[in-house]
């Protein structure tokens, strides 16, 4: 793996460890809150609102309902015992049914005690093999969402109305109830198995799940069925054909009797807002198993545990993402509105294919690591820019420091380290030296000063020379050139041949910093010219396009550096390189000379 590759790979992953850590922590503990079953009561919000907004779906023609209203309950009750409607003419009203000739007929009616005048004919229709159960079980918000299909008593197994409905008109069809097989504690139509609620049922937890309950898949829209007043049964004012093969539910549609449900999972009418009557929740019950079996109807299934939270933490983790790729607040938000808008979508298709999804820790999952994070991901960055900024001002003023005031120290050094001269012959030069170096350092702090590194477009080169790094490249290299060869290093006065080559190239890909470095590696490599080609008389100095590479190219013919070891200024001309996506090359030529070069794609 090349080495510049593998620092993009670590500090990448340095990032992602600024948010990972806060992210499953917040991951951790909206998972907590879900399990100690904090946000239940939102997870049933948006369950319920999912339902709500459905698409509309056709009236069931299978299903008719024979409504008692108020007016029925008064007209019957000449008696003015109860205000109800009389065992006779419950009687009655079921003696005209059964001569429409429908497949079944469910009466969703509690009765106790006769009420009188009463009639045999009725007591001999409500015969126990006949009754099944209407007891709903609501939840802490006294809402419905599940519906209890069957549960062991001290008298056996009982099951409900709608189970022994469905079954009466399903056995038509020769399709029988059963037990299940993927889970046997459930029931079974023929190929189509009703997925029993469970205790940790999507946004449920740790629910009553006894019996055998399953969620109430309320068929969407405002008719959900064809409903009929038991005055019109009475009267013959209604079409036979409605009634003819079909499933008939007789119940109270009197808002006196108080036979309704809350819920919020269907839409509010004028007469019933939020309230579903008895009758009707038969009707869901008994359509929601009757249309799964016969159309494909989905009914509503949940994921294991395990799937959830993977589910959960897998949005979690795109959140961290988010707030890691985006690269303003701005962004960020937009992005996350879009994320979380992608995610409600999805959760509510699911729901229409039959999928119960946990959507709220999941958006809040997203929300928090997206939004949150992201503040903390600025601030590592801003932490790490100040870094940045800081190793860059050490860097230049050390480039800076390099090229010029240590240079001059070296000369002093190597004044000192003349031994075929007396102290009186070295004194002028030496304190000449040092005098340069002063006012080359107090150059330097003076610039400094000036200057503004993290936004500088300048560069010093000494004796208060400083360069414009917005001018053309080429013209700079050629006074980096010039200013450098004006230095008074021993090796530069023996060179009589100077050949130089400066062509406007294209320079639109290359940064300030680059540019401020390319003119530093002419400055060092012509200073090791004049301090190390011993012997030189020819120097070439080339900036050219060839190959498809630019290169900038110093050779002389001088002895050169001895030394194999790489110093500070070999270091920087090999990062310079890299940050180029180039290559340098420092070697020595036959039989004599050295050219030190640095090379970039001119469509890096």
């Amino acid at each position: 793996m090349p080495p510049g590759l593998w620092n993009i790979i670590k500090a990448e992953i340095a990032m992602w460890r600024v948010g990972i850590l806060p992210g499953c922590a917040v991951i951790g503990l909206v998972i907590l809150a879900r399990t100690l079953g904090l946000i239940q009561s939102l997870e049933w919000l948006a369950f319920d609102n999912f339902l709500r907004v459905r698409p509309e779906e056709p009236i069931d023609e299978r299903i008719v309902i024979v409504g008692i209203n108020e007016e029925d309950i008064h007209r019957h009750n000449d008696y003015q015992i109860e205000s109800f409607i009389t065992d006779r003419d419950l009687a009655a009203m079921l003696l005209k049914l059964q001569t429409y000739q429908p497949r079944v007929i469910g009466l969703d009616i509690y009765r106790d005690l006769p009420v009188r005048p009463s009639d045999s004919e009725l007591a001999e229709v409500l015969i126990p093999e006949r009754i099944g159960f209407v007891d709903q079980i609501t939840d802490i918000d006294g809402k419905l969402r599940r519906i209890l299909l069957g549960t062991p008593t001290s008298h056996g197994y009982k099951l409900s109305l709608s189970v022994k409905l469905a079954s009466a008109y399903l056995a038509h069809e020769n399709i029988f109830l059963e037990n299940g097989i993927r889970d046997r504690a459930t029931m079974r139509f023929g190929k189509t198995e009703l997925p029993r609620f469970l205790p940790n049922s999507g946004g449920y937890i740790r629910t009553d799940a006894g019996g055998v309950q399953i969620l109430l898949n309320f068929r969407s829209g405002r008719a959900r069925f064809r409903t009929v007043l038991g005055n019109d049964i009475k009267s013959g004012k209604i079409n036979p054909e409605w009634i003819r093969d079909r499933i008939v539910i007789i119940g109270i549609i009197a808002p006196s009797r108080q036979d309704f449900i809350t819920t919020a999972a269907t839409p509010s009418t004028q007469t019933a807002q939020g309230r579903v009557y008895g009758v009707e929740i038969q009707a869901h019950a008994v359509s929601q198993i009757i249309s799964s079996v016969l159309d494909g109807r989905p009914l509503l299934n949940t994921w294991d545990d395990h799937w959830e939270y993977i589910w959960i933490f897998s949005w979690g983790f795109g959140g961290i993402a988010i707030a890691r790729l985006t690269k303003s607040p701005l962004k960020n938000l937009i992005v996350v509105i879009l994320v979380s808008c992608a995610l409600v979508i999805i959760s509510y298709l699911f729901l229409i294919w039959g999928w119960w999804l946990p959507v709220i820790p999941a958006i809040l999952v997203l929300i928090i690591n997206g939004m949150e994070l992201t503040a903390l991901y600025q601030y590592d960055q801003s932490l790490r820019s100040g870094i940045k900024i800081r190793q860059a001002i050490i860097e230049s003023t050390f480039e800076t420091i390099h090229n010029g005031p240590l240079q001059s120290l070296a000369k002093v050094l190597q004044l000192l380290r003349v031994k075929d001269k007396s102290t009186k012959e070295l004194l002028p030069q030496i304190e000449k030296e040092l005098e340069k170096l002063n006012h080359e350092l107090r150059g330097i702090y003076e610039y400094l000063q000036q200057q503004s590194l993290d936004q500088d477009t300048s560069l010093y080169l000494g004796n208060n020379l400083v360069l414009n790094l917005q001018e053309p490249l080429h013209d700079i290299l050629y006074q980096v050139y010039s200013y450098t060869l004006e230095r008074n290093f021993a090796c530069f006065k023996h060179i009589r041949v100077k050949i130089r080559s400066f062509e406007p190239l294209d320079e639109r890909y290359l940064s300030i910093e680059q540019k401020r470095g390319i003119c530093r590696f002419l400055e060092e490599a012509l200073c090791n010219v004049g301090k190390h080609a011993t012997g030189a008389t020819r120097l070439q100095v080339t900036y050219a396009l060839s190959n498809g590479w630019y290169t900038l190219s110093i050779i002389d013919d001088g002895v050169g550096v001895s030394s194999a070891k790489a110093g500070r200024g070999t270091q920087q001309f090999i990062n310079l390189a890299q940050q180029l996506k180039g290559k340098f090359q420092r070697s020595p030529l036959s039989p004599h000379g050295t050219i030190c070069q640095l090379s970039w794609r001119m469509d890096r």
